[in-house]
């Protein structure tokens, strides 16, 4: 059974992902996907390891956005297998596979978009901790405990949507997808609609949830510059395939695609400072 305290202070082995024996959280192998007969994705492959960042860069239109859905169990592949944690998450249905549903988490472009502006901040989070199983009576401590980690005051939860700005409303979403205690975010354009000082605090809050609870992230962005602050290895993306892939640094220092380098050429000057 959750308590407040698993829910507020989730906890995970924190394998170094350069060293890590443990099969793959997320795979893709040999993804499609087709819209109105033009191809989305083709022939796309990729894999995140227990406690891994992997970047997926690719401006828009590349299928940044399909295959962040695809990874998600929200859309099923036209060709290919998706599986998480061994399972293919498009088919997890029901009370026995939520806590596996819950280790795989979503934090939008738009969290204002994403949240029921009926709703206050806290409410949003704790309808959250309900779906995974905390007793009501945990939850107000478990939601204050969310808001803590993610660096807001508690005070906020009373606030509704409008209440609060994009940065705020930003880490609401990331507290909301930790109330399932994740493996696993998927991180949609998350830094997209904030300004760069905004932007360099998010990715340092994303970074230090790593290091202490050891979660992976699939994190999508058009931005080189951003991916290059937060993730391990990097696929660029381009027309549905994959045209680059390797370590961060090495992209980032020695691209070999004349796409990667013009991805560079453009992030050039534009990454968010480092606090």
């Amino acid at each position: 059974m959750s308590t407040a305290h698993d829910a507020a202070n989730p906890r995970h082995d924190a394998p170094s992902p350069l060293h890590n024996a443990e099969p793959p959280l997320l795979t893709l192998e040999s993804v499609g996907k087709r819209y109105r007969g033009r191809p989305a994705l083709d022939g796309v492959s990729l894999a995140v390891a227990p406690g891994e960042t992997v970047g997926l860069v690719g401006e828009s239109g590349s299928g940044k956005s399909t295959l962040a859905r695809l990874a998600l169990g929200l859309l099923a592949p036209d060709t290919g297998t998706v599986r998480f944690a061994g399972r293919d998450p498009y088919r997890l249905r029901g009370r026995a596979d939520r806590a596996l549903r819950g280790r795989l988490q979503f934090v939008p472009q738009h969290p204002r978009g994403s949240l029921n502006p009926s709703l206050r901040a806290g409410e949003a989070v704790a309808f959250a901790l309900r779906l995974h199983g905390t007793p009501r009576a945990e939850r107000a401590a478990a939601v204050a405990g969310l808001f803590e980690r993610v660096g807001l005051e508690p005070a906020l939860a009373a606030r509704y949507p409008r209440e609060l700005s994009g940065g705020q409303l930003q880490r609401v979403a990331v507290a909301r997808a930790l109330a399932t205690r994740p493996s696993l975010l998927v991180c949609d354009e998350p830094t997209s609609a904030l300004d760069r000082a905004v932007q360099a605090r998010l990715l340092d809050l994303l970074t230090e949830l790593r290091e202490r609870t050891g979660l992976a992230y699939l994190f999508i962005s058009h931005d080189l510059a951003v991916v290059r602050r937060l993730a391990d290895r990097v696929l660029v993306l381009r027309h549905g395939r994959v045209v680059e892939e390797g370590p961060a640094d090495r992209l980032w220092d020695s691209p070999e695609h004349p796409y990667t380098r013009a991805l560079l050429d453009a992030a050039t000057g534009a990454a968010p400072p480092a606090n």
